[in-house]
């Protein structure tokens, strides 16, 4: 079979998954590209494979000569899909179930981190609405959902009200569904992602992003899947990046081989810049979505050789290089969302967008004229790179102008906000 996969499957259909299949496109070895269930954006890439369930995944695999898998979204790693695929000897890019609980179960995650002594926020679990009041009367806190939220099931509260609203939303609403909930010390600072592939004991780190969770301008408005991310090698300066692996990346790594957690797979590590120094706020078992539309882009070299032979335990970072430039990526939603997903409105422009740019498809779907329209709540990421930041950021809007659809809405300051408080304060991002 060599060292690398010539034919690979990669599964999820949101634009995480149409940016995993342009970076593997791009890939030296130029493997053939399959995805399920896929989409019509990025079927150019990765055709749609055709089956009738889920069920017949790890059979029609078989069948059809799947080299490799990478696995995309959490929902498909919480189902076990990568041990079902691993046990009929294929190999996969993604955890099982029992290290994907790292993010199935923000509890887990918390008593992980206690656990190996990684820093951390203060955190206590209520299982009724009656224990959350009582936990939450430090203001600000942070709740969270203790499960699966899709980017959701998060609130930073400030008064009674909120503390009501989140208690609605979760236990009586049930909107993720039964669980309980982590109540946790508020941190201060600037947030950013590191996104690490993990090969059992070893790891390596891709370029820094960040991510922009609210909803409007100036972080306002309530929480979403993300509206935006910037990325590069220079956004945290060498320092900096050395003391989150000191202290974060390097004890989870010998945490999960210490507990017996085999990994191999993307582990996405959220960090808060506190004036304590970095501390954790949450693991996630696959490639942040919309970082990974602001991250890939920058990746160069054999990725699809990389994450083949890393998920049989050979991590050879020399397969892959980081472009120098920043990268940045704007969402463009429906006008309901995050409350609502929107679907049905015609998508005009996309032929029009500069031939350097990258439109990753999202909520989009073809109509019986075979034109693009609306299917969900985030449509499409508009990504671009430029020599610098500001660069950057001025040809991913320029190129989003070229785009539109009744009641889009995005965000205006996606690689803006934050970098000019940051360099007073005196963080080098």
């Amino acid at each position: 079979m060599g060292d690398s996969a010539n034919k690979i499957l990669v599964v999820g259909q949101g634009g995480r998954e149409h940016a995993l299949a342009d970076a593997l496109h791009r890939s030296s070895s130029a493997p053939e590209l399959l995805a399920y269930p896929g989409h019509a954006g990025m079927a150019d890439l990765a055709p749609t494979w055709p089956l009738e369930s889920a069920e017949q995944l790890e059979q029609q695999a078989l069948r059809d000569g799947i080299k490799f898998c990478v696995v995309g979204p959490e929902q498909y790693l919480a189902d076990g899909w990568a041990d079902r695929l691993r046990g009929a000897g294929i190999p996969v890019w993604g955890p099982g179930q029992k290290s994907v609980r790292l993010e199935t179960s923000k509890a887990f995650a918390k008593e992980f981190m206690f656990r190996h002594g990684i820093p951390t926020g203060l955190a206590q679990v209520a299982h009724t609405a009656d224990e959350l009041r009582d936990l939450a009367r430090a203001r600000p806190c942070v709740l969270k959902f203790d499960g699966l939220a899709a980017g959701k099931g998060v609130a930073i509260c400030e008064s009674d009200a909120e503390v009501e609203a989140f208690i609605a939303e979760v236990f009586e609403q049930q909107r993720f569904g039964a669980g309980s909930v982590l109540v946790e010390e508020y941190l201060q600072g600037p947030e950013v992602s590191i996104m690490t592939v993990v090969s059992d004991g070893a790891y390596h780190c891709f370029p820094a992003a960040r991510d922009y969770k609210r909803q409007c301008d100036g972080d306002q408005g309530p929480n979403t899947g993300g509206m935006g991310a910037v990325a590069a090698l220079d956004l945290l300066d060498e320092a900096l990046l050395a003391e989150i692996e000191r202290r974060l990346i390097a004890p989870t790594v010998a945490g999960l081989v210490a507990d017996q957690m085999a990994y191999r797979g993307f582990l996405y590590f959220g960090v808060m810049l506190t004036a304590q120094g970095p501390k954790m706020l949450e693991y996630n078992c696959r490639f942040g979505d919309p970082e990974a539309q602001a991250v890939l882009p920058l990746v160069e070299g054999d990725f699809a050789g990389f994450l083949y032979q890393a998920a049989q335990g050979i991590l050879e970072p020399e397969r892959i290089q980081f472009a120098s430039d920043w990268s940045v990526c704007v969402v463009m939603a429906t006008a309901d969302y995050p409350a609502r997903s929107g679907r049905g409105q015609p998508i005009q422009g996309l032929d029009d967008v500069a031939t350097d740019a990258l439109v990753f498809h999202a909520g989009t779907q073809l109509n019986e004229q075979g034109e693009f329209e609306t299917n969900g709540g985030r449509v499409l990421a508009v990504s671009a790179r430029g020599a610098d930041r500001g660069a950057a950021v001025e040809n991913a809007y320029a190129d989003l102008r070229d785009i539109g659809f009744d009641g889009a809405q995005w965000r205006s300051d996606i690689g803006r906000l934050h970098f000019d408080a940051e360099r007073s304060a005196g963080h080098d991002a």
